[in-house]
């Protein structure tokens, strides 16, 4: 039988705005509490998410009120480790926006403060549920394309001054890097479908001299080589300062096999003619948060809240583990040599 949750949600923009939507179309969920340092009006609030939400200015008073059982945090990077740990020592399940922090201590801190409190939670890295990677997920399975021996997942997002997250995006302070701002999403599948440990990290930094992009405070075009424990190769660049349509590249190669973006080859099966097969699914084409699989991502959290479960595939742990290699591809880049993990 499912139980019904609570949800209360602090931060109140563009990204919040989506989970809300989602939580609220789950069979489970329900966001009753917003907490932000703006003034917000809860009947504005009502209206715009079709139930109430009560509007809180302290996140304490918010992590006090027991009727909450799921804090779902959409605030700036730079406050999740402080406010995450709050919300494990107040007992509650936690969802978290990427990314998880900006740097590698802070990280292994929240690691620290979920394991101690037994800390369910799920971090919004939603591609992994959108079906072009459950589609490529289950091919790799199956073993289509054979054993994989090269991948690479790049991010193409040029993000200006027309784009919400720009506003804070561009400081090192919230941003961080262009891994961190956002190519953490192709990081993030590229390891999924690789499917090994990472061993070792080169990467290599540089930054469009297009004046729309001058505001930013790092580099924000990276490129890195991952030798895999297996033997396998990968790449993933991060650009958002392209001057181009979004698009998320995904090509990996096996020993039978390849698929690039929504398209099959496989030798197995014995088609004549060597033609690429398109696959039916949704690709992840948009960097607009309104079109991420967020929903499917927050029904497999409370699914897995009812079974007393781990989230499978984005809780905090595994979510960890692309985060422990996202932060030596920026030492990589920052010190110009490859750091081994």
């Amino acid at each position: 039988m499912s139980s019904s949750y609570n949800v209360g949600v602090i931060g109140y923009g563009w990204a919040a705005t989506a989970h809300i939507e989602a939580i609220n179309n789950t069979t489970q969920g329900t966001v009753t509490a917003v907490y932000s340092s703006r003034e917000l009006d809860p009947d504005e609030l009502a209206a715009t998410h079709s139930g109430k939400i009560k509007v809180y200015r302290k996140i304490e008073d918010l992590l006090a009120d027991d009727s909450i059982d799921v804090v779902d945090i959409t605030s700036y990077p730079a406050q999740h480790k402080e406010q995450a740990i709050a919300a494990a020592k107040a007992g509650k399940s936690v969802i978290l926006e990427k990314p998880i922090t900006l740097n590698l201590e802070d990280a292994e801190a929240i690691k620290a403060a979920f394991e101690e409190n037994e800390t369910k939670s799920c971090v919004c890295l939603e591609l992994r549920f959108i079906s072009q990677f459950t589609t490529i997920k289950a091919i790799l399975e199956e073993g289509l394309i054979g054993d994989l021996h090269y991948g690479e997942v790049d991010y193409y997002h040029g993000i200006g001054p027309w784009y919400g997250q720009y506003r804070w995006n561009t400081t090192v302070e919230n941003g961080g890097s262009s891994l961190l701002s956002a190519g953490c999403h192709a990081l993030d599948a590229l390891l999924l479908c690789m499917g090994s440990e990472v061993e070792e990290v080169t990467t290599y930094q540089a930054k469009s001299k297009n004046e729309i992009f001058q505001k930013y405070e790092y580099p924000t075009t990276t490129t890195t080589i991952l030798k895999f424990k297996n033997g396998a190769v990968g790449k993933c660049a991060s650009v958002i300062d392209c001057i181009q349509p979004y698009y998320f590249h995904t090509h990996l190669c096996g020993s039978e096999g390849s698929i690039l973006d929504n398209k099959l080859y496989s030798s197995k099966l014995h088609l004549r003619d060597k033609a690429w097969t398109e696959l039916p699914v949704a690709l992840a084409d948009s960097g607009d948060v309104a079109d991420h699989p967020y929903q499917d991502q927050f029904q497999a959290f409370f699914d897995a809240l009812d079974k007393g479960e781990a989230m499978p595939l984005t809780s905090y742990h595994q979510a960890f583990q692309t985060f422990r290699v996202l932060f030596a591809a920026d030492q990589s880049a920052d010190q110009g040599r490859s750091v081994q993990l």
